[in-house]
């Protein structure tokens, strides 16, 4: 299940996001946007969680609470089309 990550802290590392999405289950992938020219964060990023259960289980648990002094935005990433 691909999880859309918004609101995250421009410090905040995929190691970081990796380790607080685990907890709900195995994650695949990670990945923060990133500015083309500079590579600084754009606040917000992706995260691959191998089981829907764990991904509904992340959203549940993690949207709307404080990360790094931000509160987070998770949802189901939406297709690109």
């Amino acid at each position: 299940m691909n999880l859309y990550v918004g609101n995250i802290a421009w410090t905040t590392t995929e190691e970081e996001l990796e380790n607080l999405f685990s907890q709900f289950g195995k994650v695949s992938a990670v990945r923060i946007i990133t500015e083309g020219h500079s590579g600084r964060s754009k606040g917000f990023g992706f995260v691959e969680m191998e089981s829907k259960e764990g991904g509904e289980s992340a959203i549940e648990s993690l949207d709307g609470k404080d990360f790094g002094g931000r509160d987070l935005r998770v949802n189901q990433a939406k297709e690109r089309s």
